[in-house]
């Protein structure tokens, strides 16, 4: 049986019956969210080591009226409603990992899927901060603590840590991390520097 941490549990790690190979592990639920299009089921197709599921549909002309393509190349797919994935990263504690659509309309999911979650990743375009300030604002507003991964996409230049954190409005013990979504290790890594802060902050 799966359980994973209530809004009760006061966002603590605590032990879980999650039974696994005959051992005991605890099983922690982690939001991988962003704003449209910043590459949240990419990250999580690249590191799920099940088969994500993902609700990836072909955009149409009349979602060029309310969604922003602005900045975005190639894009012809979205999420409308979420992306799931699994990784084990030790003999006691697995993750599954929730992505969020990525258009604000959907809120009302976002606010579904962030009960019984420890915390968030936020991925984060560089070239377009301004439009990740709903979304660390909703994920305050849901009081999960969070780590900031910049998925650095080809051809940006990479920004100073200290310039994303003013942009941003950081605290200043808030993770900072640069990754590239499409790779599993760099993934694998966004998500540890995520799951160690948590571990801190329930210690």
């Amino acid at each position: 049986m799966v359980s994973t941490p209530s809004s009760a549990d006061g966002q603590r790690l605590a032990e879980r019956d999650y039974v696994h190979g005959g051992e005991a592990q605890t099983a922690v639920k982690i939001l991988v969210v962003g704003h449209f299009a910043v590459g949240k089921t990419t990250f999580i197709g690249s590191i799920s080591e099940i088969e994500p599921l993902s609700t990836e549909e072909t955009m149409t002309r009349a979602a060029e009226s309310v969604d922003d393509l602005k900045g975005v190349k190639g894009k012809t797919t979205t999420t409308v409603a979420m992306d799931f994935g699994r990784l084990t990263i030790s003999d006691r504690v697995v993750l599954y990992l929730f992505g969020t659509p990525g258009q604000l309309r959907f809120v009302q999911l976002w606010e579904d899927m962030a009960r019984g979650a420890l915390g968030a990743l936020i991925l984060v375009d560089p070239e377009r901060l301004a439009d990740s300030f709903a979304v660390i604002d909703l994920i305050e507003q849901y009081g999960l603590d969070y780590a900031i991964a910049v998925n650095h996409f080809d051809g940006n230049p990479q920004r100073a840590e200290a310039a994303l954190r003013e942009a941003l409005d950081l605290l200043d013990d808030t993770p900072v991390v640069t990754c590239d979504a499409r790779d599993e290790k760099s993934s694998a890594a966004a998500l540890t520097t995520l799951v160690r802060f948590l571990l801190d902050r329930a210690s």
